[in-house]
C-alpha cells in the first residue's frame, strides 16, 4: 500500500503535488481550530452559566435562618428565575447542614469534594440518570448567638449551556470557514504564480527545434536557473557527442571508401586483362582487401555496440584463465601461418572476475590482432591473480610514451605501416571504461628502454574480483 501511494504521488503533476503538501496541513490546521473552537465554546458557556449558579446560590444562602432549633429558609422566586432560559432547562436546589443532612429542597443532590476551602465549587454530576451542572456554596450563619455551617446546592440541566455552546461554536465555525476559504484561494493563486516560470521553461523547451542544441537563454528564478544550467550542460555534452559522432562517421566513411574504391579499381583493371595469371593476382589482392574491409566493418559494429549503454548485457562471472586459453587456441593457427609465435601463460587455478564475456573476448582478440598487425613476431598472453590482470606483451616496435593516449582515439594510427584501421585500442578502451578496468600501456622491458616491445595490461578492480 505504501509503494502504491508513493507511485500515485510520483505521477501527480507538480501543481497537484504542491496542492497536496499545502492543503493537507491547512486542512489539519482547520480541524484543530474547529476542535479548539468547540472546546472554547463549551468552556465559555459553562463560565457564563456558572456565574448564574453562583448568583442563585448566594441569593438562596442569604435567606437561610435558624428557626425552631433548625436551619430553615424562605426561597425567593427570583433565585431560580435567574437560571431560567429559552431552553427550558430544569433547576434543582437543596439545603444541607454541617453534618451533610438534607434540610430542604426540591431534590437531594450529591456533594462535591472540598478543594482548599474554596467557597464555591462547580462540577458535572449525574442524578437519577440526568446529567447536571452542580454548584455547591459553603457558608455559615452570621449572628451573635449562632455560627453554624451549611451548604447550598443548586443544579441545572445542560440544555441552555448546550444551546449557548452551539451558538458560539457556529459563529466560530463560520469565521474559520471564511478564513480557510480565503487561505485556499491564496494558496491556489500563489502556487499558480510560483509555477509560472516553470511553465515558461516548458514552453521554451517545447518550441525549440529538435536539431538545435544551443543553450537556453531564459530569465528564471534561482531554483529554475540551476535547472536551466543543468539543461545547458546536458546540451553542451550532446553537442560534443554529436560532433564526435559526425567525426566518427566521417572517419568511418573515409576508411570504408578507400578499400571499396580499391576493390572497384582492381576489378576494372582485371576485366581488361586476358591473362589468367593477372586475374589470379587481382583476385588475391581483392580477397585481401575484402578481408581487411570485413574486419574494419566488424570493428565499427563492435565500437557502435560498446557506445550504446542500453545494449550492454548484464555482467556475470568470467574465468580469465579459460578466456585467455580459448582466445589463444582460436587465433593460434592463423598467427602461426604468419610466422608469429603466440603463447599463453596462465595459473593453474581459475581467476574469476565480474564482467561481460563477449566484451572481454573482443578486447583480448583486438590486442592480439593489433600486436600481430604492427610487426610483432612474438605475442604472449598472461593472466595473473591478486589483483586480477590480463596482459598482452609483444616484441614489436612499441608506441612512444607521448603517443600512447592518442592511440586510444578511433582511427588514430601511430605508424602508417601495417594493415590496422586504428580501431583496436579504441575498442579495448571502451570495454575497459565500461567495466571500470584500468588500461595501461607501457614498454615491454621498462628496465631496458633500448629493447622494443609493448605491454598492454587490463587490471580489474577489487570489487570486480570479489563480486565474481
Amino acid at each position: 500500500m505504501t509503494s502504491l501511494r508513493r507511485w500515485r504521488l510520483s505521477h501527480l503533476s507538480l501543481y497537484r503535488r504542491l496542492m497536496v503538501w499545502l492543503l493537507c496541513p491547512l486542512a489539519l490546521l482547520v480541524a484543530i481550530m474547529l476542535v479548539q473552537a468547540w472546546l472554547a465554546s463549551r468552556e465559555a458557556a459553562d463560565r457564563a452559566f456558572d456565574r448564574l449558579l453562583d448568583a442563585a446560590s448566594l441569593s438562596i444562602a442569604e435567606q437561610v435562618r435558624w428557626q425552631q432549633s433548625r436551619l430553615w429558609m424562605d426561597l425567593p422566586p427570583s433565585a431560580l428565575e435567574m437560571l431560567a432560559t429559552d431552553a427550558e432547562e430544569r433547576v434543582f436546589y437543596a439545603l444541607y447542614d454541617a453534618q451533610g443532612h438534607f434540610v430542604t429542597g426540591n431534590r437531594s443532590l450529591p456533594s462535591l469534594p472540598t478543594e482548599n476551602d474554596i467557597q464555591m465549587n462547580y462540577g458535572d454530576v449525574t442524578s437519577q440518570d440526568m446529567p447536571l451542572r452542580l454548584g455547591v456554596l459553603r457558608a455559615r450563619l452570621e449572628g451573635w448567638d449562632r455560627s453554624d455551617r451549611f451548604e447550598v446546592r443548586v443544579a441545572q440541566t445542560r440544555e441552555g449551556r448546550q444551546a449557548l455552546a452551539n451558538q458560539l461554536f457556529l459563529a466560530s465555525f463560520v469565521n474559520i470557514l471564511i478564513i480557510a476559504g480565503l487561505a485556499v484561494v491564496v494558496v491556489l493563486l500563489s502556487a499558480r504564480f510560483a509555477l509560472e516560470p516553470l511553465t515558461r521553461l516548458r514552453r521554451a523547451i517545447r518550441q525549440r527545434n529538435p536539431r538545435t542544441l544551443s543553450p537556453l537563454e531564459l530569465a528564471l528564478p534561482l531554483e529554475l536557473a540551476e535547472l536551466r544550467q543543468a539543461l545547458n550542460e546536458l546540451l553542451a555534452r550532446m553537442r560534443r557527442v554529436r560532433a564526435n559522432q559526425e567525426r566518427f562517421i566521417g572517419d568511418a566513411s573515409h576508411q570504408l571508401k578507400t578499400p571499396l574504391a580499391g576493390l572497384s579499381t582492381r576489378a576494372e583493371l582485371a576485366l581488361r586483362q586476358s591473362d589468367p595469371a593477372a586475374w589470379h593476382e587481382a583476385l588475391a589482392t581483392m580477397h585481401g582487401t575484402a578481408t581487411k574491409t570485413a574486419r574494419l566493418a566488424g570493428q565499427l559494429l563492435s565500437l557502435t555496440r560498446l557506445n550504446n549503454p542500453e545494449a550492454t548485457p548484464t555482467k556475470q562471472a568470467v574465468d580469465l584463465t579459460a578466456l585467455a586459453r580459448r582466445c589463444v587456441r582460436e587465433a593460434f593457427s592463423r598467427h602461426h601461418r604468419r610466422g608469429i609465435d603466440l603463447g599463453v601463460e596462465v595459473p593453474e587455478h581459475a581467476v574469476m572476475v565480474s564482467a561481460n564475456d563477449w566484451q572481454l573476448e573482443e578486447a583480448l582478440n583486438n590486442l592480439i590482432e593489433n600486436a600481430s598487425i604492427y610487426g610483432a613476431s612474438q605475442v604472449t598472453v598472461q593472466v595473473t591473480d591478486a589483483p586480477a590482470r590480463l596482459t598482452v606483451t609483444d616484441d614489436g616496435p612499441g608506441i612512444p610514451e607521448s603517443q600512447r593516449l592518442l592511440m586510444l582515439r578511433p582511427f588514430h594510427r601511430g605508424q602508417e605501416t601495417g594493415d590496422g584501421s586504428g580501431l583496436g585500442l579504441a575498442i579495448v578502451d571502451s570495454i575497459a571504461r565500461a567495466h571500470d578496468i584500468r588500461l595501461s600501456l607501457q614498454a615491454a622491458h621498462p628496465d631496458h628502454p633500448e629493447r622494443p616491445g609493448l605491454c598492454i595490461a587490463l587490471t580489474f578492480s577489487s570489487d570486480a574480483s570479489s563480486n565474481a
